[in-house]
């Protein structure tokens, strides 16, 4: 059960991906990646 939900999760992951790259240049990784590290950032600050 889990090795096939992983599966699935997996391929889920590499079709956004793949959609992102296609369709809009890889924008929605780098806003997520931007946000990413603003995250760390704030996390950073708090600790």
């Amino acid at each position: 059960m889990l090795k096939s939900a992983t599966f699935w999760i997996l391929l889920l992951l590499v079709g956004c991906i793949v959609a992102d790259i296609t369709q809009n240049d890889g924008e929605i990784m780098i806003f997520l990646a931007r946000k990413g590290f603003q995250l760390i950032e704030w996390i950073a600050f708090w600790r």
